[in-house]
């Protein structure tokens, strides 16, 4: 099977394929989802493509909820800790 580099480990996909999946779970995976995005990928044109490809299908299911609640209200998931964050200013 092919990676969809918009979701490359096929959880918005699996997501939809969960029967009686709810929204606190959704919500859990759309974390992980944009958290498993490689630095630098535009998570709004992510989002944008993935609800083009599931919500005509799909237009009551919690996970297209989340998504467009996500895209109305993210700008980019941010890294924080580590290394930049113990360093003195």
């Amino acid at each position: 099977m092919e990676t969809d580099p918009r979701d490359p480990k096929g959880l918005i996909r699996e997501a939809y394929r969960i029967e009686g999946i709810g929204e606190a779970e959704c919500r859990s995976i759309f974390l992980d989802w944009a958290l498993s995005l490689p630095d630098g990928d535009d998570t709004q044109a992510a989002l944008a493509e993935l609800l083009d490809r599931y919500r005509p299908g799909n237009p009551d299911h919690p996970m297209t909820r989340v998504m467009a609640e996500g895209r109305q209200k993210i700008i980019a998931p941010k890294r924080r800790g580590g290394w930049k964050s113990r360093r003195g200013n």
